[in-house]
């Protein structure tokens, strides 16, 4: 495993909480190299439909993608 201060991490915070826009975003930061490592929705009171949504990813320090 790798030590904590070699990883590191991105959230990206998401307004428009669809599916095709979670796709997207977590198909476009995969590709230039992070790793998805959870995600986690804000509701909004009286909805079943979430406010925002946070995507989390990691990545070892030094391995950016140009």
């Amino acid at each position: 495993m790798a030590e904590p201060d070699s990883v590191e991490f991105k959230v990206v915070e998401i307004s428009v909480v669809t599916d095709e826009e979670l796709e997207r975003i977590i198909n476009q930061t995969v590709a230039v190299g992070w790793t998805f490592d959870g995600m986690q929705f804000a509701m909004r009171e009286g909805s079943k439909r979430p406010a925002m949504a946070f995507l989390m990813f990691t990545r070892l320090r030094g391995t950016a993608r140009s």
